[in-house]
């Protein structure tokens, strides 16, 4: 696996002068020695359209006198790091200018990326028009002449398009062009054959050269679009946009896939084509072994000078955290990683329910509702995946279904065999339901009367929390649920306003107080699983209430019973997984606490060492010994009642610790 590899993007406008003019090979082989990197994407072309090399399907970049791209792959592999070639395939403002008629429409006639050619930037291309061909020549060039190890295109998804190419499609089938699900099921054709055409192109001259289709973002429930790509490589700057809540999603579930994973983040305070952006050191520390802790390599970000001249200091900052993760490697390949708890995604849902609908074709960095699960799935220490429908669901002992995930005939009889087969579901909100009825699709021990029509109402835990020892009402705002018991365990109860808060009924600042009478039960417990009466996934993703965390907490909890796979009393913001190659098991435990900077930039600056951490690990195995990687510092540990019980008495950042 491409375990420490840098994305060297070379966006250059044709009016930069000197270009590569102070390339030199030993200096670039030195900086890629001291970032201790083995793998690196250079570029064939960027988004500007240009070539960095001699060209007969392009336009070789007015202001570069040799060939770069072949002085990049030689020095490369004269010392044993691999190349993938870069081009991109859904920009190119040097064809944009001559061929607007080739450039992705809105319905409105505008354009995207730049809304139209007025202000700076990049215009997006439609894969129905003649630019495909134009595209397929460049990267057969490349794959021809050039001694790449994989094909990285980018900016390309499935695209909605409005142009007068597309429009001609649709109007010589007969269907009206301006029909949202016409201009979908085109868009799904048309990417599809892009991505087929692309395969055919490069078998031509290298069969089963791996390639990479980079969208931003991995979708949840289209493994068809998914599985296009030979691998996946996750963009994901938690600085650049997508926050530190969207690789731990995205990771779980493109692990599930059965494709190789890379994990990329950026060297940029901010994100791509930032200049003289450095993140702090322990901000990639942490970002890499989150990677690795999540089964995935490690991809970082940066972007040449024009020059050709690699920046040292961005090399001895990638080359700190590499060097930490050469050291790590031999307990990462070929670990897979463990799940107890499976988040049926909310996102993968929705996918499946696309069929006669309309959708955009483009998802969200994250979602709402699952990130908020996963944020809380990481915080209560749940070794978990993200699945969708393909999944084997056996694999798991509790599938979450979230917030508004309702289910069909289809999902039903998947779930029915996960549950004859001893898992257990916890459902919240609308979850659980029919799609076309309200009514239960699963005994929870309750029936399902509609949504309260008081909103906010209270939650009233009928169980003990950890934070608050007194029995009180705590707000929920997300919408609530009526429920009637049948024969289920009454977990909480509700209570409701004296009235909805209206310009005529108001009270205090914010809400209505609760009218101190019980109105039913709000979680129950029945034969099979859990059901929360409110959209807790997505409050916690946007209010973040505490209370929240203990109610899912001990609704997972009463789920798993006695088989939680890992304990540890790790902080809030620590994160920990197992992973497991057969012979040995691999605890990672991590921990940084991001701060809002600027205009909610997510930074990680200090990095507090966590002092006495106690890990319990079940396991019907005999154990040997239990040590800390790569140190190699045996730890005192006890194996009782089906586990191995030890403490790490100190650990910065991440720490493994191998389990023979």
């Amino acid at each position: 696996m491409k375990y420490r590899q840098v994305h060297l993007d070379f966006h250059t406008s044709p009016l930069i002068e000197g270009i590569g003019e102070k390339f030199d090979k030993k200096q670039f082989q030195e900086a890629l020695k001291v970032g201790h990197v083995n793998s690196i994407t250079v570029f064939s072309k960027c988004h500007h359209g240009y070539a960095f090399h001699p060209s007969k399907a392009n336009e070789m970049h007015p202001n570069l006198k040799f060939d770069l791209l072949k002085e990049q792959i030689d020095a490369c592999h004269e010392i044993g790091v691999r190349v993938p070639v870069y081009l991109s395939a859904g920009l190119d403002e040097k064809i944009a200018r001559k061929h607007p008629d080739w450039l992705v429409r809105k319905k409105d006639e505008s354009t995207m990326w730049a809304k139209d050619f007025t202000e700076p930037g990049y215009h997006k291309f439609c894969m129905n028009t003649p630019y495909l061909d134009v595209l397929l020549s460049q990267i057969e060039e490349v794959c021809e002449n050039y001694d790449a190890d994989e094909i990285f295109l980018d900016i390309v998804n499935v695209q909605p398009c409005y142009c007068q190419y597309c429009v001609e499609t649709l109007m010589s089938e007969g269907k009206d062009p301006y029909d949202e699900k016409n201009v979908l099921e085109l868009a799904e054709r048309t990417y599809a054959n892009y991505t087929k055409r692309v395969r055919e192109s490069i078998d031509k001259f290298k069969p089963g050269l791996p390639v990479y289709h980079n969208g931003g973002h991995t979708r949840r429930g289209r493994r068809d679009i998914a599985l296009m790509n030979s691998h996946f490589e996750l963009e994901s700057l938690p600085t650049g946009g997508w926050g530190y809540d969207h690789f731990p999603l995205s990771v779980s579930y493109a692990r599930t896939l059965g494709r190789e994973v890379i994990g990329m983040t950026g060297k940029f305070h901010t994100s791509w084509g930032e200049f003289g952006g450095f993140k702090h050191p322990n901000a990639l520390r942490y970002e890499i072994a989150l990677s690795i802790a999540n089964g995935a390599g490690s991809s970082v970000g940066d972007q040449l000078h024009p020059s050709g001249e690699m920046n040292m200091a961005t090399y001895e900052l990638i080359g700190a955290a590499f060097k930490e993760l050469e050291e790590k490697e031999p307990w990462i390949e070929g670990y897979k990683n463990k799940a107890d708890v499976a988040l049926l995604s909310q996102e993968a849902i929705e996918n499946y329910f696309i069929e006669n609908e309309f959708s955009t074709g483009v998802s969200g960095k994250t979602g709402k509702t699952d990130a908020g699960a996963v944020r809380l799935l990481l915080e209560g220490k749940y070794l978990f995946d993200v699945i969708d429908l393909e999944a084997d669901f056996s694999n798991y002992k509790v599938i979450i279904l979230p917030d508004s995930a309702r289910v069909d005939d289809y999902i039903k009889g998947l779930l029915d065999k996960f549950i004859e087969n001893g898992g257990r579901i916890l459902a919240t909100g609308s979850s659980g339901l029919y799609r076309d009825e309200d009514t239960f699709a699963f005994d929870f021990g309750a029936e399902y009367k509609g949504e309260n029509e008081f909103k906010p109402d209270y939650f009233v835990p009928e169980f003990q929390l950890k934070a608050y020892p007194s029995k009180t009402p705590f707000v929920m705002y997300s919408q609530g649920h009526n429920i009637e018991l049948t024969d289920g365990e009454v977990i909480a109860t509700r209570e409701n306003p004296y009235f909805n808060r209206t310009v005529m009924h108001f009270s205090s600042h914010r809400h209505t107080p609760n009218n101190m009478v019980s109105a039913g039960p709000s979680i129950v417990a029945g034969e099979d699983g859990i059901y929360i009466s409110w959209s807790v996934f997505k409050e916690y993703a946007t209010m973040g209430s505490y209370v929240l965390k203990e109610m899912v907490f001990h609704a997972l909890d009463m789920l798993l019973g006695e088989d939680k796979s890992v304990v540890t009393n790790l902080p809030a913001q620590g994160v920990v997984t197992l992973t497991d190659n057969g012979e040995k098991q691999i605890v990672h435990l991590l921990y940084a606490s991001p701060v809002k900077r600027g205009d909610g930039i997510e930074i990680i600056e200090d990095l507090l060492p966590v002092i006495n951490t106690a890990v319990s690990v079940k396991t019907d195995k005999d154990i040997k010994k239990v040590t800390l990687v790569p140190q190699g510092k045996e730890i005192p540990f006890v194996k009782e009642d089906g586990a191995v019980n030890f403490n790490v008495k100190e650990f910065t950042c991440h720490q493994m610790i191998c389990i023979e």
